[in-house]
């Protein structure tokens, strides 16, 4: 019984988000600057995904040419998601970064008419000022100087930047899997990062090291074989709605592991954020089946 649930795509999915959430933690505990975590995260994530690719049976060459220059416009596009990502809760809090991201559901909906030509329904906007009234509550003041502040728009920023990979991905790369997509960007990143990287990896301890080869392992390669597995057997409104829950997630173990206590403010902002984050997801689902 407990391997038929622990095999069950909902069950793995459940486990992938969990481990999605569970990124944010190295942004506290690895001893480096966003930009190098982000390069050693994806140097060693690569090597692992292609290892998944081929283990798979997927080819690891893309088809045309042309797709080559669409991974590299979105490897770089993730390579800032992520160091903006990461240096947003290195300024702030877990639980702001995080949740400051997850305005990206919002941010792909007022983008897409831009990319399709359809039209912005009255009800999107409510959600974005829903959505932005909740980023607002999280954020001590509007003084850029606070540290605070500073990570909440980083968090937005690396929303707007994952909105626009989303958009651009679904409409040039969605002919090849994730782990494909995620092999190549994570190769980009590392390319980009590589002359920016400091010397603080040189002092690292031994045990430092493993938090990193965790990070890319553990919660990178391995939830990303999960989440793609379930989501090629689990409808997409089931998927979309639970990723919705690794802003909790994220919350939960930063307070379990780094003692991270989120203030009412934040819980307050993460519950607009996240509530109309999972109205919109909903509500996409139901417009593409129609």
């Amino acid at each position: 019984m407990l391997s038929r649930l622990s095999n069950s795509p909902l069950t793995q999915l459940h486990t992938a988000v969990l481990l999605f959430g569970g990124t944010a933690l190295f942004s506290k505990l690895v001893p480096l600057p966003a930009l190098d975590i982000t390069f050693w995260r994806c140097a060693m994530a690569a090597i692992a995904i292609a290892l998944i690719i081929r283990l798979s049976g997927q080819k690891l060459r893309l088809q045309a040419t042309k797709d080559y220059g669409w991974a590299f416009v979105l490897g770089t596009l993730v390579c800032l998601h992520w160091v903006t990502y990461f240096a947003s809760m290195q300024m702030s809090t877990v639980a702001i970064g995080v949740i400051a991201f997850f305005s990206y559901p919002v941010m792909v909906v007022l983008m897409e008419p831009y990319f399709t030509g359809n039209k912005l329904a009255p009800v999107d906007l409510l959600a974005a000022i829903l959505v932005f009234s909740g980023i607002a509550l999280m954020m001590p003041d509007f003084d850029l100087s606070n540290e605070i502040t500073q990570g909440v728009l980083l968090g937005v920023l690396s929303a707007a930047l994952f909105s626009v990979r989303n958009l651009l991905y679904k409409r040039h790369f969605s002919q090849y899997s994730g782990q494909q997509a995620m092999m190549y960007q994570s190769l980009v990143a590392v390319l980009i990062l590589a002359p920016f990287v400091g010397e603080q990896h040189l002092e690292m301890a031994f045990d430092d090291w493993g938090l990193l080869a965790m990070l890319a392992l553990l919660f990178t390669a391995l939830p990303h074989s999960m989440f793609n597995a379930a989501l090629s057997q689990l409808p997409a409104k089931t998927v979309g709605l639970i990723n919705c829950l690794q802003p909790l997630y994220a919350t939960a173990l930063a307070l379990i592991v780094l003692a991270e206590v989120p203030s009412v403010t934040t819980l307050l902002g993460g519950a607009l954020v996240v509530s109309t984050a999972m109205y919109e997801t909903q509500k996409t689902r139901k417009t593409r089946r129609k």
